[in-house]
């Protein structure tokens, strides 16, 4: 039994070594990928097709350690110049890929939400005054906020709505990023999403702060004016009472 086990383990092994290529896929499935790019850099060196193209693949995609374009398309050249259409393909993503750098960047580094909270979204904080002690002042005020808070619940729904902000990459960007790139922005973006809405939040605690002690001093005021209003004689009657004391002023001597 024995030596029938060293017998099938020395077949297997030379199996293994009369198709190089296999092992090394197999090797890439295991993700074993230091042993598989060792693999096919020796056969693509010797001029296999399929491993030239493999190789361009891990640098690619960061299989091979960092991404390294600069190796992909080296090695993707080597295998489109035999005639390889997975070169050839790859070869035109990594031209995009330059071609649109700039864009690629954007949503992995720079990107803020300006488009979110811009025009429509653009809610402009209302102004308003420590108090207010006439009636059209009052009147634009409480117009000014009721104009901010529909700007406000009209943000936050469509800041909702967006979520998750990686849906605004571009298709056509989209599939131009490696996985690395992918995940970056993914994160980024998430975190982009949760500064928006922190700081919708803080903006309408403030609004709201600022309104409530507007309207207790305007509410205090208009009741304290209304009082002494209420007490003091009108102009009729001021006139009224002041006739009566002439009726009843003291003969002269």
């Amino acid at each position: 039994m024995k030596r029938l086990l060293l017998v099938a383990s020395l077949l297997s092994a030379s199996a293994a070594h009369a198709d190089p290529l296999s092992a090394a896929h197999a090797l890439f499935a295991k993700k074993s990928y230091p042993e598989a790019l060792q693999l096919y850099t020796k056969l693509g060196n010797a001029g296999n097709v399929e491993a030239q193209q493999r190789l361009g693949e891990m640098y690619l995609y960061g299989e091979a350690g960092a991404v390294d374009e600069a190796r992909a398309e080296a090695w993707f050249r080597k295998a489109a110049a035999k005639g390889n259409a997975v070169a050839v393909a790859s070869l035109e993503l990594i031209k995009q890929r330059s071609a649109r750098r700039a864009e690629i960047l954007h949503w992995v580094e720079q990107y803020q939400g300006e488009d979110l909270k811009s025009g429509k979204f653009n809610c402009a904080v209302p102004r308003i005054p420590t108090i207010s002690k006439q009636a059209a002042d009052i009147e634009r005020v409480s117009a000014s906020v009721t104009g901010w808070q529909n700007c406000y619940n009209d943000y936050v729904t469509n800041l909702n709505a967006a979520s998750p902000l990686v849906k605004r990459i571009p298709a056509d960007i989209a599939k131009l990023m490696n996985q690395a790139e992918t995940t970056r922005a993914a994160t980024r973006l998430a975190q982009v999403q949760e500064n928006l809405a922190e700081e919708a939040r803080v903006s309408s605690k403030l609004v709201l702060a600022d309104l409530a002690a507007w309207r207790s001093a305007t509410e205090a005021y208009v009741k304290e004016h209304n009082a002494i209003v209420g007490k003091a004689p009108s102009e009729e009657r001021a006139r009224d009472i002041e006739a009566r004391k002439s009726n009843y002023a003291p003969p002269r001597n």
